[in-house]
């Protein structure tokens, strides 16, 4: 492959990274992995008619680029691991502090709704509107130290303005994803989203880390101090650049030319056998993955003692792993199907929490191995999870099949996010069992553990059309491992008939 051939390759795989649902490692703030920062139109949505002059094409798509660069800064003040430790700061219990991380995904039953505001009020109109008040809306939390509020009173405040943002952030990617799908033209999109990714997830790395050094010096043993506020106050001024970016960035498609979304389109999913199957995986996956997620970034600051920094090292490690991997897990997904790759990654990410368990204060090293696994495991997983709803959902009512499949994923999320924080706080935060300690913590990744095998099983019902889905182990290994070269099938077919693997 050429040099040429191979970048064009790895920016097209970082264009279909781009446009995975952001369901990478919930409960953490990985550089990159948060919409509306990156996500991207279908790569077979109608392209919008770009009446703009290519200079001012240029002049918004170079904008965009900065945006999303900016936008990253605003996720690293931002994002589950500073409101993490805003928890921490203000005594939320784990029960508490798995309800707010999983507000994000709760917030996915506002898609119908969001699809109807797209649809009627316009892309822009709309991304610009809610982007900025998802942004805007963390102003509380820089003045909540001299407010004067109780410890509950700011609580309450913390988890309000979560919940705001969350619900804002959803309807704004909404319409975001389907502004870039009129404003980039179909023939550079791969480019574009390659392009934007990288950079982007550059400047989210740079700016987790300098996000985490300041905590690092600033923050008090308890209380939020004055760190929490200035990157809270970071994060809002971020939100005003955004806005003013993302002005700057015309609409080929004003208000009015989209088609409108009718209510009855929202029942289709719920009516196609197919689409049914996807559905079941979504609950039982997001459910198994909710039961833990939110609390890795508690278990990393409570019990394992890490410093803001070296997480944000391992958030830029897993990052640069799942980066680099992408292009392989495209190739397989080109040749053996999303299907197949969706069961592997299912099954090896199941195992992913069970790592959790070996690492201690002052004994971090085990964490490679999380690094190596999430990166590459949850790349592939992304891909394909993206991939194979786009199979499954026919062009016409496309929108409400992937809103469906958000909503309820996200939901199940949610809910097992809630469950999860009351089994730890109903259980001492520190035990022995069989002879070795263990904390609250330890029992939920055990339990995402098993979940997580339980649901990667039900990958082996799920439907692909024009591919044969793999349904058993055995036919998982032979599909995934490499296929002799074109000799020795020939040699072998001499000898041996012809064998059929189902």
């Amino acid at each position: 492959m050429s040099p040429a051939a191979f970048r064009r390759y790895v920016l097209s795989s970082f264009a279909s990274l781009a446009t995975a649902v952001p369901l990478f490692r919930p409960g953490s703030s990985l550089p990159g992995a948060a919409a509306p920062l990156l996500g991207a139109p279908a790569a077979d949505a109608p392209a919008g008619p770009v009446v703009a002059s290519p200079r001012r094409l240029r002049g918004s798509l170079g904008a965009s680029v900065v945006e999303g660069m900016f936008a990253e800064i605003f996720t690293a003040c931002a994002g589950a691991t500073v409101l993490t430790a805003w928890a921490i700061a203000l005594g939320l219990g784990p029960l508490l502090v798995g309800v707010m991380t999983a507000l994000p995904f709760c917030a996915q039953f506002v898609q119908f709704p969001a699809a109807w505001l797209t649809s009627t009020f316009g892309h822009r109109r709309v991304a610009l509107t809610a982007v900025c008040l998802s942004r805007l809306v963390m102003f509380p939390l820089v003045v909540v130290p001299w407010l004067g509020l109780s410890l509950t009173g700011q609580q309450h405040l913390l988890l309000g303005v979560a919940g705001a943002s969350a619900v804002l952030g959803v309807v704004g990617n909404n319409a975001w994803v389907a502004w870039m799908g009129e404003l980039v033209p179909r023939p550079i999109r791969g480019r574009f989203f390659g392009r934007r990714t990288a950079l982007t997830t550059l400047a989210g790395t740079i700016a987790s880390l300098g996000a985490g050094l300041l905590m690092d010096r600033l923050r008090p043993p308890t209380g939020p101090g004055l760190a929490l506020p200035l990157l809270a106050l970071v994060a809002c001024v971020m939100g005003v650049v955004t806005t003013l970016l993302m002005a700057t960035q015309h609409d080929p498609a004003p208000p009015g030319t989209a088609p409108r979304l009718e209510l009855r389109g929202a029942l289709v999913p719920l009516k196609d056998p197919q689409s049914r199957r996807l559905l079941t995986y979504q609950v039982a996956w997001n459910a198994a993955v909710g039961v833990s997620a939110p609390f890795f970034a508690l278990h990393s600051l409570q019990n394992l003692k890490m410093t803001f920094v070296i997480m944000a090292l391992h958030a830029a490690g897993v990052a640069t792993v799942r980066i680099l991997t992408a292009p392989l897990w495209g190739r397989m997904i080109d040749r053996v199907g999303a299907q197949p790759v969706l069961m592997a990654c299912s099954l090896g990410i199941g195992v992913i929490p069970a790592l959790w368990l070996l690492p201690s204060a002052g004994t971090l090293w085990p964490l490679l191995f999380d690094v190596l696994l999430a990166g590459a495991l949850w790349s592939g997983h992304g891909l394909a999870i993206f991939a194979l709803p786009l199979t499954v959902a026919p062009r016409k009512g496309r929108p409400f099949y992937l809103a469906a499949f958000a909503t309820a994923g996200g939901l199940a999320y949610s809910a097992a996010a809630a469950l999860g924080g009351a089994i730890a706080s109903a259980l001492p935060e520190q035990f022995l069992l069989g002879g070795l300690p263990w904390v609250n913590l330890h029992v939920l990744f055990v339990l995402s553990s098993v979940a997580r095998l339980a649901a990667g099983m039900l990958a082996t019902r799920l439907p692909e059309p024009g591919a044969r889905p793999v349904t058993s182990l055995g036919a998982l290994v032979a599909c995934l491992t490499p296929r002799p070269t074109a000799p020795a099938l020939a040699s072998t077919s001499r000898t041996q008939p012809r064998t059929q693997t189902r």
